[in-house]
């Protein structure tokens, strides 16, 4: 985990796969404050503790999957308005629909450029300072 900062906005790595999450950690820590989830039941702990301000979510993670994590979001008051990547090798039109419809604000497929990765985070939560 990095180190926190207040005036840095932060992001919950919700990814099972540990080289990819310490990737996404590694590409988005420059920037900002990075928090790690490898299942779905501590992401929703993480996230009821503290809401971020950006989760990366991967689709299918152990115990509740990525996209059972985002309608539960979604539902709860302090979580529907935080914005959220999910991550995915399943890029098929219904698995990005499935994901849409689930409340993700943007879709990004495996493998991923990390400056596409950068520059989404940058477009919903804004360039950090």
């Amino acid at each position: 985990m990095t180190p926190r900062s207040s005036k840095r906005p932060r992001v919950l790595v919700v990814e099972d796969e540990q080289p990819l999450r310490e990737l996404v950690v590694v590409t988005l820590g420059e920037a900002y404050d990075c928090e790690e989830a490898a299942d779905g039941d501590t992401a929703l702990e993480r996230l009821r503790a503290q809401a971020p301000d950006l989760v990366v979510l991967d689709a299918m993670i152990p115990g509740r999957s990525g996209l059972d994590v985002l309608r539960e979001m979604r539902a709860h008051p302090k979580l529907k308005k935080v914005p959220v990547v999910v991550l995915s090798a399943w890029q098929q039109p219904q698995d990005i629909d499935a994901a849409l419809d689930a409340g993700a604000d943007r879709f990004l497929g495996k493998p991923f450029r990390v400056e596409e990765l950068s520059e989404l985070a940058e477009s919903l939560v804004g360039k950090p300072r």
